[in-house]
C-alpha cells in the first residue's frame, strides 16, 4: 500500500475542540489525519469527492451546520443508526456483535438540532418495551468514532451477508442526510390559503385565548341538545357524565360509538369535535409556529419506529390532513411532483416471499383487483380486508373469515407471514429482507409465559400467556413486511436524491429563496411520509423529475429483489399544489 491509496471513508470527529478529519482507504488503513477549524472543515465538506463516504456519530448532529453554509453533502455513514441495526440483527453471530451491545453509549437518542428536540423512542408497531426514554447524543469524540465504527465493519463482514447489510447501512445513512435536508428545504406553504382554509372552516382568527366563533357556535349548540350551559364539552369524564344525563349511554366519545345514537345532540358535538380537532393540531398557533416563513419545517426522526419507518418529533410531519393539503403550494415558477405507492407492503410481501401468483395479481394493476381477477376473493373490498388482516395478523370478524382464501391461493406470502408469526409467538426475533431485526421477548414476557406453563398456573395465567404471545406474534409478522417495506422507500428515496443533485440549477432570477441556499436553485425533495413523496421543481424540469422518480421506484425494486417480476406503480401527479383529488 502507497499514499496515493484511494480514500474510502473521511471520518469526523472532535478532539479538545478542534475538528479531526481522518481519511481510511477501502481496506480501513488510516491514510491522513488533519486538525481544522470549523471553516476549513466546512471548505473540505464541500470539496470532498461523491464518492468519498463521510463517517460521523450522528447526522443530526454534523450536517444540520454544512446545510446552512450551503454544503451537501453525497454519502455518509451514521453510526448511531447503524448501530442500532449491526448490534441486534440477526445476521451478524453473536460473538461478532457482543462488542457492539457492550458499548450502550451509542444506543443514545439523536441529538437535538432544532427547536423540536427528537422523540427518543418511536412508537412501536405494539407496546412491547418499557417505555424508559434514552440518553441523548452518542459520543463524537475522535477516537470513540473510529473505534466504533471499527467495531461495525468487523461485525458486518463476519455476518452472514455483509453485501445485504452493508446496503441497508447505506440506504439507513443516506435516510438520515435526506431528513435533514427535508427539514432545511421545507415543504413550500401558502400562508394565505392555510388562513383562507380556518377561516372558512372556524371563522375568522379569535384572540388569543379564545375559541373561534364557529367553535363557539357549535358548542352552544351542544350544551343547548344536553340542556346543560355549564356542560363541559372538552373533558371526557364530564362530556360522558352530561350525555349520560341527556339519555346517550355512550361509553367513549369517539365519533364512531356516538355515530351509533339517534339524539339532537349527536350532529353538533361531532362538528364541534371535528372544529376543534382543527384549531388545536392545525390551527393558527400551529401555522405560527410551524410554517410562518412559507415553509412547513417538520422534524423528522429517521428509525424512529422499530420496523425502521421514520417518526417525527413535532408539526405533524407524518400527516399532511387532506383539508390542509391545498396549501402545500409551490413557488411562482415551480410546481411539485407529488408520487405515491399503490399497496406498497403486500407487494414487498410478494417479493419477500417468491410468491408468483400473488406477484402476478399486482402486475399492472391495483393488487386488491388482481386477487378478485384470481378468484381467490370476490370483491376488492373483501380482497382489501384479507391482505390487511394477514399482515397484521387479524383472526376474528371479516378478516378471520377471509384469510384462509389467501392461504390457498398465496401459500408462499401467507407461509412467510406465518412463520414469522409463530417465531415472534415463542418469543424469537424476525429480521427484513436487508437484515433489521426485532428485539427477542424481553424477560417480563419471559416471565409471562414461565409462570404459565408452571404447575401453579391459573386460567387467568394461562390466558394472559396466550395474549402476550398473540400480540408478539402480530407484532413479528407486520415487523418483516412494513420493515422491509421501509428498506423500499430508502432505497427509492436515496436513487432520487442522486438523480435530482445531477439535474442542472436554474438561474438567478428562478430561486425558491426560502428553501435556503442547498435547494433553492434545483429541483429537491420536500416530504416524505412511509410510501408518499413530493419534489418542489421548477416547471422546466417537471417532467424530467417526474421521470427520475418513476425510473427510482424502478431500480429500488430491482436493487432489493433482484429479477423477481414485481412491479411498484405511483399515483403520480404534477401542479401546484399537493391537493389530492
Amino acid at each position: 500500500m502507497t499514499a496515493v491509496d484511494p480514500v474510502r471513508w473521511r471520518v469526523v470527529g472532535r478532539d479538545a475542540g478542534a475538528v479531526v478529519v481522518v481519511d481510511l482507504a477501502v481496506d480501513l488503513v488510516e491514510q491522513r489525519r488533519a486538525r481544522l477549524s470549523e471553516a476549513d472543515w466546512v471548505a473540505e465538506a464541500s470539496t470532498t469527492p461523491t464518492a468519498v463516504r463521510w463517517v460521523w456519530s450522528d447526522t443530526t448532529r454534523w450536517y444540520a451546520a454544512l446545510l446552512a453554509d450551503g454544503v451537501e453533502i453525497a454519502r455518509a455513514h451514521d453510526l448511531r443508526l447503524c448501530h442500532a441495526i449491526v448490534r441486534a440483527s440477526t445476521l451478524v453471530p453473536a460473538s461478532a456483535s457482543e462488542a457492539l451491545r457492550a458499548e450502550a453509549r451509542w444506543d443514545a437518542a439523536p441529538t437535538d438540532t432544532s427547536a423540536a428536540a427528537p422523540s427518543p423512542r418511536g412508537p412501536a408497531l405494539f407496546d412491547l418495551d418499557d417505555g424508559e426514554a434514552l440518553p441523548v447524543g452518542v459520543p463524537d469524540g475522535i477516537d470513540d468514532v473510529l473505534a466504533e465504527f471499527l467495531r461495525q465493519q468487523a461485525a458486518v463482514a463476519a455476518s452472514n451477508d455483509p453485501g445485504r447489510l452493508r446496503l441497508l447501512l447505506a440506504a439507513e445513512s443516506a435516510g438520515a442526510l435526506l431528513a435533514a435536508e427535508l427539514h432545511a428545504a421545507g415543504v413550500p406553504w401558502s400562508i394565505e390559503v392555510h388562513e383562507g382554509i380556518l377561516e372558512a372552516a372556524l371563522g375568522p382568527r379569535p384572540p388569543a385565548g379564545t375559541a373561534p366563533a364557529r367553535v363557539q357556535e357549535f358548542a352552544a349548540v351542544v350544551r343547548s341538545a344536553l340542556g346543560d350551559e355549564a356542560a363541559s364539552l372538552d373533558s371526557q369524564p364530564k362530556l360522558l357524565r352530561s350525555l349520560h344525563r341527556a339519555g346517550v349511554l355512550a361509553r367513549s366519545t369517539s365519533r364512531w360509538e356516538l355515530a351509533e345514537y339517534d339524539h339532537p345532540v349527536i350532529a353538533p358535538l361531532l362538528a364541534y369535535k371535528k372544529l376543534t380537532r382543527l384549531q388545536s393540531a392545525n390551527g393558527w398557533a400551529w401555522l405560527d409556529e410551524w410554517a410562518g416563513d412559507g415553509r412547513f419545517r417538520p422534524v423528522y426522526v429517521p428509525g424512529g419506529v422499530v420496523t425502521g419507518r421514520w417518526a417525527s418529533s413535532g408539526g405533524g410531519a407524518l400527516q399532511l390532513p387532506r383539508q390542509l393539503r391545498p396549501a402545500v403550494r409551490a413557488d411562482p415558477g415551480w410546481t411539485l411532483v407529488v408520487a405515491d405507492v399503490a399497496q406498497l407492503e403486500p407487494r414487498v410481501l410478494a417479493a419477500m416471499s417468491g410468491d408468483l401468483a400473488l406477484a402476478e395479481a399486482a402486475r399492472g394493476r391495483d393488487l386488491y383487483d388482481g386477487i378478485v381477477a384470481s378468484g381467490a376473493i370476490s370483491t376488492r373490498a373483501d380482497a382489501k380486508i384479507a391482505m390487511l388482516g394477514a399482515m397484521y395478523g387479524a383472526t376474528t370478524g371479516e378478516s378471520g373469515r377471509l384469510v384462509p382464501a389467501l392461504r390457498r391461493a398465496y401459500p408462499r406470502a401467507m407461509g412467510l407471514v406465518d412463520a414469522a408469526a409463530r417465531t415472534g409467538e415463542g418469543g424469537g426475533a424476525v429480521t427484513t429482507w436487508l437484515g433489521r431485526s426485532s428485539a427477542p421477548g424481553d424477560a417480563q414476557w419471559r416471565e409471562v409465559q414461565d409462570r404459565a406453563g408452571g404447575p401453579d398456573a391459573s386460567d387467568a395465567d394461562r390466558a394472559h400467556a396466550r395474549r402476550s404471545a398473540g400480540d408478539r406474534g402480530r407484532f413479528t409478522r407486520n415487523f418483516i413486511v412494513q420493515g422491509t417495506a421501509a428498506e423500499w422507500a430508502l432505497a427509492w428515496l436515496a436513487d432520487l436524491r442522486a438523480s435530482l443533485a445531477a439535474l442542472p440549477p436554474v438561474s438567478d432570477d428562478a430561486r425558491a429563496e426560502a428553501s435556503g441556499p442547498v435547494f433553492s436553485q434545483r429541483a429537491h425533495l420536500c416530504f416524505f411520509l412511509h410510501d408518499e413523496i413530493i419534489v418542489h421543481t421548477p416547471k422546466e424540469q417537471a417532467e424530467a423529475v417526474a421521470e427520475a422518480v418513476r425510473q427510482s421506484a424502478a431500480r429500488a425494486a430491482t436493487l432489493l429483489f433482484g429479477g423477481f417480476p414485481i412491479d411498484f406503480p405511483l399515483d403520480l401527479r404534477i401542479g401546484p399544489d399537493a391537493a389530492k383529488s
